[in-house]
């Protein structure tokens, strides 16, 4: 099959224990980095409520329930059943609410300081008894913000249904998007946010390996994709977000989730693993090769070529201080045979999942927000090159951006 050893063996030691053993991955990380990490995300969220004049911060997203209180219980599931929330509220109390007979799952963690039932009011839980239960939830959260609000009736939400805050607004509750508070706070990283960041981009390179092992032709797109999936459960890490894992013309357009197509040798393989992995935090990257290890032909070269230029011109210019604006106009431009086929991000923030800020690619940019580049944010750098009739290269990088320039945090094999 033309393979060469060496190049192949280089990812498939990156999956391997010390002692050279497959085995699930154990976190080298002492408790104290997890405690500390905590600690300043309360006080992040905290911060920025202050800054932004609200009296609480009411929470049902559970990535943002983790940042605040790294507490955990079947978050894909509640992600779309609104049954669990937090209440942090401006010089008061850290409140978890959660199901009845979950409240062991509070126990211990250092930013909760009450844990009460929550109550449902969605029409699945309660039926036609849902607006009752509503009251009585729109009752609590109003008394607890007169009780530590100072006269400040301001309450930031992340997600909630509108009879939410209607109930809410009928007792004197001004709700604001408490995503301003939420992706202001996570964008900033401390040193141990980026150890244990770093820990879950270790688990993803090991199924990104395990994936390149197994990349021989007749395997399907679906075969592969559960590589990632074994590792990161086996290895403590949470979901992945996405199914982009395609090969030959599957990769264009792209978008398209894995299916049961078989990989055919000498097609490009491409992949972005959207890794929700150990401690919550996320592993964003992409890499592009050929089943059976073959060498690419020179289409594929090329298209190759231009997508790393672009992910390495971009990178260099991630540094503190610099606008979206100043990024945009020194940032690299896309050939035209590969415009219609773009990726239409050229960054985006990750820290528990694809965060703030997004900076649009250059044909797309006029409808960008404002903001700056800042120290210690963590951004992926994307590219994504395809032209009419040819496979697409999707490529991804997760950076550091630190005073002393750029610092990439996976360490995954280019292809060239």
């Amino acid at each position: 099959m033309n393979v060469d050893p060496v190049f192949k063996d280089e990812r498939k030691l990156t999956y391997l224990n010390a002692e050279g053993a497959d085995k699930p991955l154990k976190s080298p990380l002492p408790q104290d980095v997890l405690d500390r990490a905590r600690a300043y995300r309360l006080g992040r969220l905290r911060a920025e409520m202050a800054r932004q004049d609200v009296a609480g911060l009411l929470l049902y997203d559970p990535v943002n329930i983790r940042y605040a209180f790294d507490c955990t219980n079947m978050s894909i599931w509640t992600a779309h059943n609104p049954m669990r929330y937090a209440l942090i509220l401006s010089g008061g109390p850290g409140i978890m609410f959660e199901f009845k007979g979950c409240e062991h799952l509070c126990e211990g963690l250092p930013g909760i300081d009450d844990i009460r039932n929550s109550i449902a009011w969605m029409f699945m839980a309660r039926g036609e008894r849902a607006p009752e239960a509503l009251a009585l939830w729109a009752d609590e959260i109003a008394d607890l913000l007169r009780q530590h609000g100072g006269g400040n009736m301001r309450l930031a939400v992340d997600r909630m249904e509108p009879e939410g805050g209607f109930a809410l607004a009928h007792r004197g509750v001004e709700v604001i998007d408490g995503g301003q508070v939420t992706e202001t706070a996570r964008s900033i990283k401390s040193a141990d946010e980026i150890a244990l960041m770093q820990w879950t981009i270790r688990v993803c390179e090991a199924g990104m390996a395990r994936i390149y092992e197994h990349s021989q032709p007749g395997v399907t797109e679906r075969e592969l994709w559960a590589h990632l999936h074994f590792e990161n459960a086996r290895s403590g890490g949470e979901w992945l977000e996405t199914k982009l894992l395609t090969c030959g013309p599957n990769t264009n357009p792209w978008y398209r989730e894995c299916s049961d197509r078989e990989c055919r040798r000498g097609e490009m393989i491409s992949f972005d693993t959207d890794m929700i992995g150990p401690y919550g935090y996320c592993a964003d990257l992409s890499r592009s090769w050929t089943c059976g290890y073959v060498p690419m032909t020179d289409t594929q070269k090329r298209l190759y070529q231009t997508a790393r230029a672009q992910i390495e011109h971009n990178m260099a210019l991630l540094q503190p201080g610099l606008s979206f604006a100043e990024f945009n106009a020194k940032s690299w431009r896309i050939p035209e045979a590969h415009v219609d086929y773009r990726y239409s991000l050229a960054l985006h923030g990750v820290g528990m999942a694809d965060e703030w800020p997004v900076v649009l690619l250059h044909p797309d940019f006029e409808a960008n927000h404002g903001g700056r580049i800042e120290e210690n944010m963590v951004l992926c750098v994307e590219s994504l090159i395809g032209e009419a009739g040819s496979e697409s290269i999707k490529l991804e990088t997760q950076v550091l951006v630190t005073g002393d320039g750029p610092q990439r945090l996976d360490s995954f094999p280019w292809e060239m």
